[in-house]
């Protein structure tokens, strides 16, 4: 328990390339931060793809297979391929890529939801390219769909199938009960890898007091069968991260989650953020997982049973 993994989310599928020239957007630039991010520390790499012309996220699988490769070439991080995709992308879009890649893990999101990225639009007047306004904006009237089909089906398809273990992603409490559902009817097995999402729009909100509600409610469903991980969004995230770190947990950071380092400063690279919660966590004198170390506390089948 005193091993803290720490996952980099490594450009997402929320923010836009107007908010910062730090945000990889082509195969090359996720291929690079993705690296450096699992030198300076990151166990697992939680990935998602961009259109390399326009950084507009994408499902497609040739995208996604201009990087993989290359990031398992040179390190032994765990890849873990988001099946949120991005708006407006349909369920099926969303699993293309982790259908073809086979990875050792996959997010896997647990209700459907509202998730509001509109109030960004208000922030910024001058945008690089012109889909991003309209791209924020459309999420005013945006569900991101999770049905209890689509999740039987992702686990039917990348769980039963192929191996795949996945990161269960639970914005509200009432996601916890979803995923105890899908235990209750042998879906899923232990151990469980959860990671507490506070802070977007539409989910639970990113208060120190819900993470402590969601932490006591995991225990009641789960008990041992789980470990857990927290993902707080924008300026909320060193402090629920360091908040998660101090209760045994361990921590996601990341240019997906939020773009700074410091108040008013943007973080330069992925590399920058798990360097900065590396020293928190070792300060904490709690030490850092290895990618070996995470697949044996999260039971994952190994780097060579992927298909990239």
């Amino acid at each position: 328990m005193n091993k803290v993994i720490i996952t980099c989310a490594v450009t997402g599928s929320v923010h836009t390339p107007t908010m910062s020239d730090y945000l990889p957007v082509t195969p090359d630039e996720i291929a690079d931060q993705a690296i450096a991010a699992a030198e300076a520390g990151a166990a697992i790499l939680h990935l998602h793809a961009r259109d390399p012309d326009s950084g507009r996220p994408s499902p497609d699988p040739e995208v996604f297979m201009q990087f993989l490769p290359r990031i398992r070439a040179a390190t032994d991080a765990i890849i873990n391929i988001s099946t949120g995709g991005g708006m407006p992308m349909t369920v099926n879009d969303r699993m293309q890529a982790a259908l073809r890649a086979e990875p050792e893990m996959a997010s896997l999101n647990m209700g459907s939801m509202n998730f509001g990225l509109f109030p960004a639009v208000t922030r910024y007047e001058n945008w690089k390219h012109d889909w991003e306004p309209e791209f924020l904006e459309s999420s005013r009237d945006f569900i991101f769909r999770n049905t209890f089909a689509d999740i039987e089906t992702l686990l039917r398809e990348l769980g039963e199938k192929r191996g795949t273990r996945f990161e269960f992603e639970c914005y509200d409490v009432g996601h916890l009960y979803n995923l105890a559902h899908f235990v209750d009817r042998g879906l899923v097995q232990a151990p469980l890898f959860i990671q507490f999402v506070l802070g977007i729009l539409g989910g639970i909100g990113a208060d120190p007091d819900n993470l402590m509600h969601m932490k006591r409610t995991a225990d009641k469903l789960f008990g041992d069968d789980y470990r857990f991980s927290v993902l707080g969004v924008g300026r909320h995230q060193l402090p629920l991260v360091t908040m998660s770190a101090t209760m045994g947990g361990n921590v996601r950071v990341g240019l997906e989650d939020n773009l700074f380092l410091d108040k008013g400063v943007l973080a330069r690279s992925n590399a920058e953020q798990v360097t900065r919660m590396r020293g928190i966590v070792e300060g904490l004198s709690r030490s850092i997982a290895t990618p070996a170390e995470a697949r044996s506390m999260l039971g994952l089948k190994g780097a060579d049973r992927v298909a990239f």
